[in-house]
């Protein structure tokens, strides 16, 4: 079953500056663009629903995770919404991903599937390992030409294939680590996050682990991690109320100032003008990080309570987010 409508436009308005404070730490390697207004718009979705994860998809769309609800919803640039049930068993609240193939893959935590849906609905979906009650909390799209996930429940590193054959690693990972988050570095690895175990990993293309060092604060709670513009690893500590950043050799430096007070960051993605941006669940507000460490929040366009969740680079270089608790997505134009 689908749906499609146009969505009504909520609020736009221009942002100022609420707080840009220098971290710690050197200069990155990439010179960020000039400052620029920034704008946030927010976009009402189908009624009722609870939009997740997000991801643009290489068919131009932005793709939304309901976690309400066995949907996924596509949203086109020219404002038009559908909505795709047909062939889920469960909510899409293990993330969403760019496929290799040109499709978006999706991963259903609660039910241990890996789903995929072509640009025109058609879903298939594929087992994981079914060691465990949870599954697959976080996909990405690998170096390699494959799926990579986080197997929450069997403490696992799977690799998928566009085909829908699994292999899991789980050599070298410590024990109860909560895999929290992946994603590809800039040098040909995948980079993994554990939420309980307080720390970073890395995982190359043929499985082999490297855990570094925990993280200075006990119970940072790191989040979501993404490759960032200077060739580093980039992921957010809502426990720590900070961002993290981790070289390809393990060097690791964490930002704190210019975060509001309990912020808890969330989601992180990059953006084109060479800085990251991020969520912050607790402040209600979206975050920039230049390279160097300097933090900006944004909340003017922001609605009140929004529930900011996951967050990503758009097909038209904006950066878009979702609002749980508003029923909402949100662009970033800057």
């Amino acid at each position: 079953m689908q749906t499609t409508r146009r969505p009504r436009t909520a609020l736009a308005s221009t942002v100022g500056l609420l707080v840009a404070m220098a971290g710690c730490g050197g200069a990155g390697t990439v010179a960020p663009a000039p400052a620029a207004a920034v704008i946030i718009r927010e976009v009402a979705t189908l009624d009722g629903a609870a939009p997740g994860s997000i991801v643009s998809g290489r068919d131009g769309s932005i793709w939304i995770g309901i976690l309400n609800g066995r949907s996924l919803l596509r949203y086109k640039l020219d404002g038009s919404l559908t909505m795709f049930r047909a062939g889920l068993t469960s909510a899409p609240n293990g993330g969403v991903t760019a496929g290799p193939d040109g499709n978006v893959w999706f991963a259903e935590l609660d039910v241990n599937l890996i789903g995929r849906i072509t640009p025109a609905g058609t879903v298939a979906e594929f087992a994981t390992s079914g060691k465990a009650s949870l599954g697959p909390s976080a996909i990405t799209s690998g170096p390699d030409g494959n799926l990579w996930f986080t197997d929450y429940g069997a403490n696992a590193i799977g690799r998928m294939t566009p085909q829908g054959t699994v292999t899991e690693f789980t050599s070298g990972i410590s024990a109860e680590a909560a895999l929290t988050s992946i994603a590809p570095g800039a040098d040909g690895n995948l980079w993994f996050t554990e939420n309980a175990g307080n720390r970073v990993g890395r995982i190359t293309p043929s499985g082999v682990v490297t855990e570094f060092a925990q993280l200075p604060v006990p119970r940072a709670l790191p989040g979501q991690i993404a490759a960032g513009p200077d060739g580093n690893l980039w992921f957010t500590e809502g426990g720590a109320n900070r961002i993290g950043r981790i070289t390809p050799a393990g060097r690791l430096t964490e930002f704190g100032d210019g975060l509001s007070r309990d912020a808890f960051p969330s989601a992180i993605t990059a953006g084109r003008d060479g800085n990251l941006w991020f969520t912050e669940i607790g402040a209600n507000r979206i975050g920039r990080i230049t390279p160097g460490g300097t933090v900006t929040e944004f909340v003017g366009g922001i609605s009140p309570n929004a529930g900011l969740r996951a967050i990503t680079l758009g097909p038209d270089g904006a950066i878009w987010f979702t609002e749980q608790d508003a029923g909402r997505i949100g662009r970033v134009t800057y």
